[in-house]
C-alpha cells in the first residue's frame, strides 16, 4: 500500500465508524423522546389548528399542543402572561402551568429537531469517509513514484 494511503484510510474508517455511531445515538434520541411522549397519552386538543385529537408523539403534534395550550392561557388571562399577571391573581397559577407544559412540550421539539440534525449530519460524515475511503484505495493502486535523482 502507498504511504500516502494508510492515513486516509485510517481516517476514512473512523469517518465511517462515527457516522454510524452519531446515526445510532440520533435514531435512539428520536425514538426515546418519541416513546416518552407517547407514554403520556396526551392528544391535541381539538380546538388546534392542526393534528386536532391526534396522539402527541411527534415534533408537529408537540408544537401544535404548545401552539393552543398558550391560546388557553392567554384566554384565561384575558391576554396577559405570567409575568404580566398580579401575584395575588389567581390565574396566575394556570398560566404558570400553562407556561410549564409549553417548555416541556417545546423541549420534545427541541430534541427531536437535534436528533434529525445528528442524523442529517451522521450521513454526511460517513459519506465524507467513504468518498476518502475510495481515495485511499486509488492511491493504494497507483505505483510510489520513485524520488528524482539529483544530477
Amino acid at each position: 500500500m502507498n504511504a500516502a494511503a494508510k492515513p486516509i484510510r485510517l481516517i476514512s474508517i473512523l469517518l465511517m465508524l462515527a457516522g454510524l455511531v452519531m446515526l445510532a445515538a440520533g435514531a435512539t434520541t428520536w425514538f426515546t423522546v418519541q416513546s416518552q411522549l407517547a407514554d403520556e397519552r396526551i392528544t391535541v386538543s381539538e380546538d388546534a389548528e392542526w393534528f386536532a385529537g391526534e396522539k402527541i408523539d411527534g415534533p408537529l403534534t408537540a408544537y401544535a399542543e404548545a401552539q393552543v395550550i398558550e391560546k388557553h392561557a392567554l384566554e384565561a388571562s384575558g391576554g396577559k402572561t405570567y409575568a404580566e399577571l398580579d401575584r395575588e391573581d389567581p390565574v396566575r397559577t394556570t398560566v404558570m402551568n400553562g407556561s410549564f407544559l409549553r417548555a416541556s412540550l417545546f423541549t420534545s421539539v427541541v430534541s427531536f429537531g437535534i436528533a434529525f440534525m445528528v442524523m442529517g449530519l451522521s450521513i454526511v460524515v460517513a459519506l465524507t469517509g467513504y468518498s476518502l475511503f475510495l481515495v485511499s484505495r486509488n492511491l493504494a493502486e497507483t505505483p510510489a513514484e520513485a524520488p528524482a535523482t539529483a544530477n
